[in-house]
């Protein structure tokens, strides 16, 4: 049996700017952390013929041509993993909640394929590989971020260039930053799930056709993100705050049904009555999670708690994409 672990993600900064329609013309620069909260994926071979899947829903067929997850059906075709097999995937989060579920989800298969096969891979062969899946396989409009942090853990600063290339190294904090960023940041889950790529298609067309106020936005999230990799790494914490709320007040702008009133109540009252210094919807918008920075935990919690957003308690990952288990 193989189950492998793989960390789902909050974009800290320059998000967006990560998708192809951007980055091959202009370039992109995000900044992401890994968090402890995690997809699981085992494989074991099963004792009848066929491929057994479990995930929100149950599978059993005799080809991957007949599988109807997309995910699962073009890793297991690439890989050419014979049955007899049974995957099971488990997460500690639901899918359309804003923490890179899908790139966490592929990552995590592809790696328990590897350890299936006794092959050994790379963090970086288990992004690219997953980014082949979802954005040349399948077509999907999403960008490389989720894949990488999935992959590497930590805290990611992620340059994309205008070639494809995608250079990755750590955010360099030291341990007072790193211990007073994670303190002051706050999970919380709004309700509802979505569809990212729903979000993501419009995000990609209005790129395409050159729209100014859309490139606008990304040129903006794009320095935002460098503006912060800066604060950051020179300790001063206080300030992700206020980049958080210029990024909100941009964000919310850039796509139809990017916000909701319910959640623009949310944001207001954690700015005014809870003692947030700004926040941030995580990943591509529309429900899921609000992410608050704030030096009042107690207080934050309390006021939200009031309004009916439940917390999720979160520290960082430093793993990255692991084989937890590994029996012959």
């Amino acid at each position: 049996m193989i189950l492998t672990r793989t960390p789902l993600r909050i974009s800290i900064g320059g998000g967006g700017t990560d998708l192809p329609s951007y980055y091959r013309e202009f370039g992109g620069f995000v900044i992401s952390a890994a968090i402890n909260k995690y997809v699981y994926i085992s494989i074991n071979k099963s004792f009848l013929p066929g491929y057994f899947l479990k995930y929100s829903e149950m599978e059993h067929v005799q080809s991957c041509e007949q599988i109807r997850h997309p995910l699962f059906r073009e890793a297991l075709t690439l890989h050419e993993t014979p049955y007899p097999l049974e995957i099971v995937s488990i997460a500690d989060v639901p899918a359309g909640t804003g923490l890179g579920s899908s790139g966490t989800f592929t990552v995590g298969l592809l790696h328990a394929l590897y350890a299936y096969e006794r092959k050994r891979v790379t963090a970086e062969d288990l992004a690219r590989e997953a980014i082949e899946i979802e954005m040349n396989r399948l077509q999907e409009p999403v960008g490389k971020q989720d894949q990488y942090i999935a992959a590497y853990g930590g805290l990611l600063c992620q340059e994309y260039r205008t070639d494809d290339s995608v250079h990755v190294f750590p955010l360099h904090l030291s341990e007072t930053t790193l211990r007073e960023l994670r303190d002051s940041l706050m999970l919380f889950f709004v309700g509802q799930t979505r569809c990212a790529s729903c979000l993501l298609a419009d995000q990609k067309k209005r790129s395409e056709q050159r729209d100014p106020e859309m490139l606008k936005d990304l040129h903006f999230a794009r320095q935002l993100g460098e503006e912060i990799r800066s604060v950051l790494e020179s300790g001063q914490v206080g300030q992700f705050g206020r980049l958080m709320h210029e990024h909100w007040l941009r964000k919310r702008k850039r796509s139809p049904g990017m916000t909701s009133s319910r959640i623009d109540s949310l944001y207001e009252v954690a700015l005014s009555k809870g003692g947030a210094t700004g926040g941030k919807l995580v990943g591509a918008g529309g429900s899921g999670f609000l992410l608050f920075h704030t030096q009042d935990r107690n207080r934050l919690r309390t006021v939200l708690a009031e309004a009916g957003a439940h917390e999720m308690e979160f520290s960082f990952d430093f793993d990255g994409s692991v084989v937890m288990m590994r029996n012959a």
